[in-house]
């Protein structure tokens, strides 16, 4: 059997790691912005252009998913530590909340990859006009996973946040925060449903953003 110590020495290297995931999966968030600014071209007013300028830049867009589905498989160590935090102190809300989030990241990640399927209608460039119109249901499908993960993470930090009102290790102030992050989250993610066209789902990308650089930072001080 293991010692005292060494429990206390495998608790603090689960909340080291999960930390530092959170940090380094906010990083590439981050990082995946400012490429897409940089590299990325505005997107065409057009139809078919977005069939014809892919070629262009599917390197580009392969580097972006790529890095962004990084991010998303570094930030599911986040809330598996963030479990082994709360589950002490409230159960309840480490148990579903970890586990709500960590289904709208497998949401999120399975829209990750969309230029696999663009690169095969972009070898139909010959039937340009119908090919235009799969593109957008194809994107679409991948925006549709997006979006739950837009609603389902946002949940999961709710019901955190409450776990953490439990706990002397995260403070009422802390855990406050990240409530209304998950609700500001959640209310931006609904208002996106309501309205595809709009960009209201960056709110809940920033909530989410901001929520995983405050977790990784907290769970790695706490490692100490």
């Amino acid at each position: 059997m293991m010692s005292g110590s060494q429990m206390l020495d495998q608790k603090k290297s689960v909340l080291r790691w999960g930390g530092l995931a959170g940090l380094l999966g906010a990083f590439l968030f981050l990082l995946v912005m400012v490429f897409v600014i940089v590299f990325i071209p505005p997107d065409p007013t057009e139809l078919s252009g977005w069939v014809t300028r892919f070629p262009s830049i599917q390197g580009g867009r392969v580097v972006e998913n790529i890095i962004y589905l990084l991010a998303l498989l570094l930030e599911i160590p986040l809330f598996l530590a963030l479990y082994r935090s709360l589950r002490k102190t409230h159960l309840a809300s480490a148990l579903f909340g970890s586990t709500l989030a960590i289904v709208g990241l497998v949401a999120m990640v399975v829209s990750t990859t969309p230029h696999v399927a663009h690169a095969t209608l972009s070898r139909l460039f010959h039937a340009q006009a119908t090919v235009a119109i799969l593109w957008q249901a194809v994107r679409g499908i991948f925006d549709a996973m997006l979006y739950v993960g837009f609603f389902v993470i946002p949940v999961g930090l709710i019901i955190l946040g409450k776990g953490m009102f439990a706990s002397p290790s995260f403070g009422k102030v802390f855990s406050g925060v990240i409530i209304a992050l998950g609700l500001i989250g959640l209310t931006a993610a609904i208002l996106q449903m309501i309205d595809p066209a709009s960009v209201t789902g960056v709110g809940s990308y920033f909530a989410c953003l901001i929520s995983y650089l405050m977790m990784g930072l907290k769970l790695y001080k706490m490692s100490k």
